[in-house]
């Protein structure tokens, strides 16, 4: 089931002021929100900036990915420049979220304050994801939309605030779906495997699939990893399964998207967990 991207624009607050000519204002899809993904559409051949920073992935036909950090003020000042050297700047207000406290206590202390002799893994770590992010696709292979990669309770939820054992930590970036160890994960869209480590340190056995342009998605936590780096993914193809590999409580799939450096809610993509849910039930009842 392929299920498209979802409109939110003036629905959700959506404003936008253009100090040039609005006839070159491009079109959008998604929501202007923190944590927030917005796919944008401008004329074949043009520059975007966002904020003064140069997008440096755009597809030839002109599709460019925006993403919104959790603590993102705006408004986010977007600046087109035509191949005829003409610009024009537009300003998009950011809606506000609450985000959730979540406290998790009974972890091992090792894995919340780690001893010195494995910050050399966690920094190695950090260096493979950072190097499979540098390679950049003008694909539009999320062009089909997003589907859940797995379905479940939702346990865990992006922008959330975690104490661990405690002690505040950065916010969670990911949704955690809560399934059995073993249970299959797929291809939430198209996409190019461009990470498949059997051992990280905090997020044991993990995945990145890039979508293009930027977006690229990441699961963590795994069991196995049954797809290879270089391989081609399409949607609803089972790429792993889930695990509690890492730091884990138990079983669960904790996918996150990031566009660029930007962290922001894979949850925005799909369709309400419930909603997924009963249409599965449906086409498995019609089969």
């Amino acid at each position: 089931m392929r299920l498209g991207l979802t409109t939110f624009l003036a629905a959700t607050g959506l404003m936008a002021s253009s100090l040039g000519a609005l006839a070159a204002e491009p079109s959008y899809q998604g929501q202007f929100v923190q944590g927030g993904i917005v796919f944008g559409q401008a004329d074949a051949g043009a520059s975007i900036l966002l904020d003064g920073k140069a997008i440096d992935i755009i597809n030839p036909d002109g599709a460019f990915i925006l993403g919104f950090p959790r603590d993102y003020e705006g408004p986010a000042k977007l600046t087109l420049r035509n191949p005829d050297g003409s610009a024009e700047e537009y300003a998009y207000d950011i809606g506000d979220r609450e985000f959730d406290i979540q406290r998790i206590d009974g972890l091992p202390p090792k894995m919340v304050t780690p001893d010195p002799e494995v910050m050399a893994r966690i920094k190695d770590d950090s260096r493979q994801a950072r190097e499979a992010r540098v390679e950049r696709f003008t694909q539009k292979f999320y062009d089909h939309g997003f589907i859940w990669p797995a379905l479940g309770r939702i346990s865990g939820v992006y922008g959330s605030q975690r104490i661990l054992n405690g002690q505040p930590r950065s916010p969670h970036w990911g949704v955690d779906i809560a399934v059995p160890t073993g249970t299959p994960v797929v291809a939430p869209a198209d996409g190019i495997v461009t990470l498949a480590h059997p051992d990280m340190y905090f997020s044991g056995a993990t995945l990145f699939i890039d979508h293009g342009l930027g977006m690229v998605s990441a699961f963590l936590h795994l069991s196995e990893i049954d797809v290879k780096v270089g391989d081609v993914v399409h949607q609803g193809d089972v790429i792993a399964k889930v695990g509690a590999s890492g730091r884990a409580t138990g079983p669960h799939l904790d996918w996150r998207i990031n566009v660029g450096d930007a962290r922001v809610d894979a949850a925005l993509l799909v369709p309400p967990m419930e909603d997924a849910e009963k249409a599965a039930s449906v086409i498995k009842a019609n089969n």
